[in-house]
């Protein structure tokens, strides 16, 4: 059986900030940003996961391709599950079964992951979550296709912060637009007297 070849060049960064400009709402460009990651780089599944700095826990904000027995499998401590990807930068798994890192091995190789590559969404120095990568063959990673795949997770964490930002600034006018009227009477009468 021959390896699809995964699609890792500049037109498909291309497509994808294409994809992550495209949506408004965080919830859609979840969904979009991995299920067009795992189909544009023939993976088996990919997942977003995002830091809950209270609890520290990864939390998934999407997945694709993956079965809800796998996303259910326990909660993602940040500090266990491949924790060095939020501390020191993209981790690369090749052997899902041989790997301490990994916080559920059993359950990664029960959903038929070989290998994974976890990299961290970083916006300003602070890490938001993670971006994991699943492929149900062995993956040896380039240099390369790390390199991409950094490249759009610095992307994703942009257009994460672009959102919330969006939204921010959509809930300061809707507040505005419900204190002009008590305003306005007010600025009239000053103005009269």
């Amino acid at each position: 059986m021959r390896r699809k070849t995964r699609e890792i060049n500049y037109q498909t960064l291309g497509r994808i900030s294409e994809i992550i400009s495209s949506v408004k709402d965080m919830g859609d460009a979840a969904r979009h940003i991995v299920q067009s990651l795992s189909e544009i780089l023939s993976l088996k599944g990919c997942a977003l996961l995002l830091l809950n700095r209270r609890s520290g826990k990864l939390e998934v904000a999407s997945s694709y391709g993956l079965s809800q027995a796998y996303l259910n499998k326990g909660p993602l401590s940040a500090a266990r599950s491949i924790a060095e990807s939020l501390s020191e930068g993209p981790v690369v798994v090749y052997k899902v079964e041989d790997d301490p890192r990994l916080q559920y091995p059993e359950a990664a190789q029960a959903e038929g992951i070989r290998s994974l590559v976890s990299v961290p969404l970083v916006l300003r120095g602070k890490p938001l979550g993670v971006l994991r990568l699943y492929s149900a063959e062995a993956w040896e990673v380039t240099n390369p296709e790390l390199t991409f795949l950094q490249a759009i997770a610095e992307i994703i964490a942009l257009a994460l912060d672009n959102i919330r930002i969006s939204n921010a600034y959509k809930n300061s006018i809707e507040v505005l637009k419900v204190l002009r009227p008590v305003m306005v009477p007010r600025a009239k009468r000053t103005l009269h007297e």
